[in-house]
């Protein structure tokens, strides 16, 4: 079954380290125009910063790029790049915006700056992890449907909607590898009345057991 690790929402958050502000912005995206368009924007906003640092992974896309923006090279883009790689998480984007304070920090100093801004970010902004789930619509009698929010809850499912007219017709969603046995437990409570056809696959979040 297909999974993956993306953030959970757009947060932010800093550290200062010999003066130097290091503020951190954390972003879940799905196309690498998402991601510029995000970076173009704390860009925008911090103007006025002496650097805005970026990286981004895009999982559809199959790209990842990172800006140094005139840091010393290795110093800023690929620990914030690395920061991304070492939580396994994808379609993400982060930017690290630095205020210069006055002090240099070496390399080193900047590397480990960078890193710690970009894990406070994707920190504040939160893990998901992703499966491939298969999206169905079933329609079946009012007296079977009394059974089957448990029968899809069972396979790890989630009722999306229900629509109730002369019967009920109901749109789910549950991991794409427990369609066949649902469909079979489906099949012996209906008297292989009923089967739930599948309309397409889609990433959701994993239900936690």
């Amino acid at each position: 079954m297909e999974t993956y690790k993306t953030v959970r929402q757009f947060a932010c958050d800093e550290l200062v380290e010999k003066r130097s502000r290091f503020i951190g912005y954390c972003k879940p995206v799905s196309t690498q125009d998402e991601a510029i368009a995000f970076i173009n924007e704390i860009k925008s906003k911090r103007w006025d910063a002496r650097h805005n640092v970026y990286a981004y992974v895009v999982k559809d896309e199959g790209v990842s790029r990172y800006s140094d923006d005139n840091e010393p090279q290795g110093t800023a883009g690929i620990p914030v790049l690395d920061a991304i790689r070492k939580r396994d998480i994808t379609d993400c984007v982060v930017v690290v915006t630095r205020y210069f304070g006055g002090v240099l920090l070496g390399a080193g100093g900047l590397v480990r700056a960078y890193s710690a801004a970009a894990k406070l970010a994707i920190d504040a902004s939160g893990e998901r992890e992703m499966e491939m789930c298969s999206v169905c619509a079933l329609r079946c009698s009012y007296t079977m449907y009394g059974k089957i929010p448990a029968l899809v809850a069972r396979h790890g499912g989630t009722i999306d909607d229900s629509d109730f007219t002369d019967d009920v017709s109901i749109a789910f969603h549950l991991p794409e590898d427990q369609l066949t046995a649902f469909n079979k437990a489906l099949s012996e409570e209906s008297s292989g009345k009923y089967a739930a056809e599948e309309v397409k696959k889609e990433f959701f979040d994993k239900l936690k057991n």
